[in-house]
């Protein structure tokens, strides 16, 4: 709102802070007033969140009933939606790797880490499985795929360095990052490109599902809202 006075934004966003306390605390006090048990899975799930798990559960499940089923989208909504957005979606330049990890910290200093290491990368020389040493001495097991696939920046720029200049099926000497010594091997590498529908189908479900739950909450929040008695106390 660059234009707007500044007690105007001021006076809207005390407004939109109330409102949201309001909403906040019925459905807290609907949700408490639920006398339908909990599923123990979804207490059992939470762990020491239980609390916060429980009442969350509370509220959504009063909005599926105040709403009716949330259905999963249709498939010609995933297709409008694609066909609207698709040049906002990209997948951005990825890979599929895996590493042996020696770990540098205080029970283990730089040059034991080093010499387990270099220990690893002579049995690789000598003809040993790299995915096999990967399980057996990485401190940092690469079970399965490994690290999976990601994109730049998810993993600290060291890594990201030697990885992203590797070429699929080929391992990278030893390097050193903050973590400790690696010898890394790429399987796949993606480039940027615009998301194909199958790539993009997942998040937009869960998009558009997301958005369904979020009317659902809405519409429990007008409910509560107009059959509630809202007393603003004003303090000294």
């Amino acid at each position: 709102m660059p234009r707007e006075n500044p007690a105007t934004i001021e006076a809207r966003a005390k407004e939109w802070a109330r409102d949201n306390v309001i909403e906040r605390v019925l459905l807290r006090q609907a949700a408490l007033a639920d006398t339908e048990p909990v599923p123990p899975e979804v207490i059992e799930k939470a762990g020491e969140n239980a609390a916060e798990i429980e009442l969350r559960f509370r509220v959504e499940r009063l909005a599926i009933r105040h709403a009716g089923r949330i259905a999963a989208p249709r498939h010609k909504d995933v297709v409008d939606y694609y066909r609207q957005h698709r040049e906002n979606m990209s997948i951005p330049e990825a890979v599929h790797a895996a590493h042996i990890l020696k770990t540098v910290d205080d029970k283990t200093p730089e040059e034991s880490a080093l010499a387990a290491i270099r220990a690893a990368e002579e049995r690789i020389q000598a003809g040993e499985k790299f995915e096999a040493l990967a399980d057996e001495l990485s401190d940092c097991p690469s079970r399965g795929e490994g690290l999976g696939w990601f994109p730049r920046g998810q993993m600290v720029p060291q890594f990201d360095a030697v990885v992203f200049a590797l070429r699929p099926g080929e391992m990278s000497p030893v390097f050193r990052t903050p973590f400790g010594f690696h010898i890394a091997k790429v399987y796949e590498h993606s480039a940027a490109h615009m998301a194909t529908f199958e790539e993009a189908r997942p998040q937009i479900e869960r998009h558009l599902l997301a958005e369904k739950h979020q009317k659902a909450l809405e519409r429990l929040c007008d409910y509560l809202r107009a059959r509630a008695i809202v007393e603003e106390v004003v303090t000294a």
